[in-house]
């Protein structure tokens, strides 16, 4: 697993990851607020495998 995220894109999933969960606990209380696992652990971590599959990298090349 290579990183293949910048920096911005993911402290943007990282904000929308928590929004979304923050969903589960306070407001509508859906369930479907537990999808915002995906952008904050995706954001956490680095890598979009969905970026891998499509060749696709937000990381500046060094």
């Amino acid at each position: 697993m290579k990183a293949n995220m910048g920096p911005v894109d993911r402290v943007i999933r990282v904000i929308i990851g928590i929004v979304l969960l923050f969903l589960v606990f306070v407001g509508p209380k859906t369930p479907w607020g537990w999808i915002g696992l995906v952008p904050l652990l995706t954001g956490l971590i680095g890598f979009c495998p969905l970026y891998a599959i499509f060749g696709i990298s937000t990381r500046k090349s060094s």
